[in-house]
């Protein structure tokens, strides 16, 4: 589906699902030529201005003791068009930076060996080329370009995957040296002494890894098929599953036999002492059981400076639907919708990743996470997808057992906050 029709999609969408289409959302004509992600974002800044307008008139509407019932129902209305405008315009930006970025238009770096995995693929061929990833437990390593395939495609779906640091690794497993400071110094005299100071200590951390797995079947027929582009189907089969699967487990995974989540990481989590530098500190959002605005503002302020420079809120859509109603003192909305093509929604002037594996607000739960996520959580790939070929078990299927070892752990504390849902101490 090309971009135009997409957006004509949604207001469809919208239209059908809601009985409701906020002014100025129109379906563009797939012929008309006009910038995509323009149009996106003209729609989106209409509807947050009607957001804004029946916000408002809901708000004199309680301090009027009137019904309000009718306009708090639109208003949701209206939330929810704005949530289904801005993942649209973020899918299209990450859509765009993937192909400005030349993603399948480089050459082949081993045709051979590539052209040997599809025939093993197709029938199970083994000659010379494919020796180059042969294993005594029967699996083949697949060729460079379609290990990348997989990898584009999670970008695309997974949100920790895009904002967090990866690393490719090629043993079972890794660790990272911190220094834990402690050399001291001192003034002295032209002819003093300079006696020994203290020095500095090390401090390790192993961060573990566990594989994902996915089976999709296929028959031999549909194998095949030469019109079939067999790494794309693949890729299309396990991504899903793949990206389902880290994503909630880079989130809130407790370490056994997957990664770490970054919530354990939390202070009085699972992995809250794991760390030699501690826990992620966390900051009450100032009400027993919802977010304030002075709380956004206490989280903000409480990360040091020299990490705000590359920080972002993460939360769910049903935290950023709390959120999008907060003022300031001066009675404007913290939330801002994206003006600008290729940059997310802000709140507070800090761009917004939406994380749907993220708590929703409750009493004492962690819905919200700021900071910088590149310098504080890292994702471990150990290098290449493995597929194993069995045509016998589901007969007349063909089954692709295919694995990946995924790992991921808090990489440092300190750029990273957590909002709890409690009243402020």
């Amino acid at each position: 589906m090309s971009k135009n029709l997409l957006i004509a999609a949604i207001a469809a969408t919208l239209g059908s699902s809601l009985g409701f289409v906020p002014r100025g959302i129109v379906a563009v004509r797939a012929d008309s030529g006009a910038p995509e992600v323009k149009a996106l974002i003209e729609n989106l800044q209409k509807a947050f201005a009607e957001y804004k307008t029946e916000h408002t008139k809901q708000l004199d509407a309680v301090k009027a003791g009137l019904p309000t019932s009718d306009i708090t129902a639109k208003v949701e209305k209206i939330s929810g068009d704005l949530d289904s405008l801005q993942k649209a315009i973020d899918e299209t930006n990450v859509k765009m930076a993937a192909a400005q970025m030349g993603a399948g238009s480089k050459q082949l770096r081993d045709p051979e060996y590539t052209d040997a995995f599809k025939a093993h693929v197709k029938r199970g061929d083994i000659n010379a080329s494919l020796n180059k990833g042969a294993d005594e437990q029967g699996g083949y390593l697949t060729p460079v370009e379609w290990d990348r395939t997989i990898t584009s495609k999670l970008v695309l779906v997974s949100p920790m995957r895009q904002i967090c640091q990866v690393q490719s690794v090629s043993k079972a497993g890794f660790s990272k040296l911190f220094n834990m400071r402690g050399t001291s110094s001192g003034w002295v005299g032209e002819t003093d002494n300079r006696p020994q100071t203290n020095t500095a200590s090390f401090a390790s951390l192993a961060f573990g890894q566990g594989e994902i797995y996915a089976n999709p079947a296929a028959t031999q027929g549909i194998l095949d098929d030469s019109e079939i582009d067999l790494e794309t189907w693949l890729a299309g089969e396990v991504q899903t599953e793949f990206a389902k699967q880290e994503g909630l487990a880079f989130v809130s995974g407790d370490g056994s036999k997957k990664p770490a989540g970054i919530l354990t990481y939390i202070a009085g989590g699972a992995n809250a002492a794991v760390h030699p530098f501690g826990a992620i500190e966390v900051v009450n959002s100032g009400a027993a059981a919802d977010i304030t605005s002075d709380g956004i503002i206490d989280l903000i302020y409480d990360l040091p400076s020299a990490f705000t420079g590359n920080a972002r809120f993460t939360m769910n859509r049903n935290t950023q639907r709390s959120v999008r109603k907060l003022k300031d003192g001066q009675g404007n909305y913290l939330w801002q919708p994206s003006y600008v093509g290729g940059q997310p929604a802000t709140l507070a002037g800090y761009p917004v990743t939406e994380m749907p594996d993220m708590p929703d607000v409750a009493a004492n739960s962690t819905p919200i996470m700021f900071g910088d996520f590149q310098q504080s959580y890292l994702i471990i790939d150990r290098i290449g997808v493995r597929v194993l070929r069995d045509p016998y078990t589901a007969k007349p299927y063909v089954l692709f057992y295919t694995t990946k070892r995924v790992g991921g752990g808090l990489l440092n504390p300190e750029p990273m906050r957590a909002m709890k849902v409690a009243v402020s101490a």
